[in-house]
């Protein structure tokens, strides 16, 4: 039987993708402060200002 965890794996795998990030040391913890700032969580904050910059270009 499979337990959540295995149909949350499921259900991302096959609903979503990663994009790993690789940034200047304390600029993670930056990130993570504006987010907080704004209600976000660090994923939704950046989402979000790649899609202002999509919808701009």
């Amino acid at each position: 039987m499979a337990g959540k965890t295995d149909y949350k794996n499921k259900w991302q795998s096959e609903n979503r993708e990663r994009i790993n990030l690789v940034v200047p040391k304390g600029y993670k913890e930056a990130v993570r402060q504006h987010a907080d700032m704004t209600g976000e969580s660090v994923n939704g904050y950046i989402k979000k200002a790649i899609d202002e910059r999509m919808e701009r270009e």
